[in-house]
């Protein structure tokens, strides 16, 4: 990266803590004022900075438009999917990833397991959302008065003796999602069929989307599949970071 370029982004995250003079910017450059009063004026052409009345510079509209539009135009399923593919080769089991949408959590993306059995889940079907794991991450993301007013407006379908009786029990098992950061289906909608899950979180740390591994019982246990709990945190962790723009792709590392 050229030097002009490097001193011109440097100028951004400084303004970010709020509105900042040319002796500032030049100060935490470590340059002349000159220098940096060429590299706020060409930031200034591009939207990026605004020169206040004050003489002050603080960030520009441009550079909230471009980062609305970066977000918008970004699929979190791209992003996740090349995870997704590495956690269900290291642990074999079928992976998902779920988004809420119209009041549904929808499968958006699914990584079949390697052995014979298989769910009956598919992309673009609703989830079954007051028992699955990745429903759970995503309503207990939800501000409080709406979580409560989805939650009393809900069905409680009682597919096992495991399933979420009603709203307050619901409302009780959202809370400790969110508290833990992850959550699980021990059979809640089929009894031979285990998963756990963790959440993705946008720019913002906000859940965007979750993902989960799930298995049935002739395969893995319900403890040992909790045992896979840390693997696919860190694997929603890795997808967060990348979606959120915290590291590299693997592109651009490859």
């Amino acid at each position: 990266m050229s030097q002009s370029v490097d001193r011109a982004l440097s100028i951004l995250p400084l303004l970010a803590r709020g509105p900042a003079d040319l002796g500032a910017v030049a100060d935490e450059l470590g340059v002349h004022k000159s220098t940096a009063l060429r590299l706020l004026r060409t930031l200034h052409e591009h939207g990026l900075v605004h020169r206040q009345r004050d003489q002050r510079y603080r960030l520009g509209a441009r550079l909230f438009t471009l980062a609305q539009e970066a977000v918008e135009n970004l699929d979190v399923r791209d992003v996740a999917h090349p995870h997704l593919v590495a956690l269900n080769e290291s642990c074999g089991h079928t992976v998902h990833l779920a988004v809420y949408e119209e009041r549904e959590v929808l499968y958006i993306d699914k990584v079949e397991s390697r052995y014979p059995v298989r769910m009956y889940s598919r992309i673009g079907k609703p989830v079954p959302i007051t028992v699955a794991a990745v429903a759970k991450l995503l309503l207990a993301d939800l501000p409080e008065p709406e979580r409560r007013a989805l939650a009393e407006r809900l069905d409680y379908p009682l597919y096992t003796s495991r399933s979420t009786p009603d709203a307050a029990a619901f409302l009780r098992e959202l809370a400790t999602v969110r508290e833990q950061g992850w959550a699980t289906d021990l059979g809640g909608h089929e009894e031979s069929i285990n998963c756990v899950g963790a959440p993705v979180k946008g720019p913002d740390g906000r859940v965007v989307a979750a993902m989960s591994v799930s298995a049935p019982n002739v395969v893995v246990t319900a403890e040992e599949l909790l045992g896979l709990l840390p693997h696919v945190r860190r694997t929603a962790d890795a997808v967060s970071r990348e979606y959120a723009g915290t590291t590299p792709s693997k592109e651009a590392t490859a």
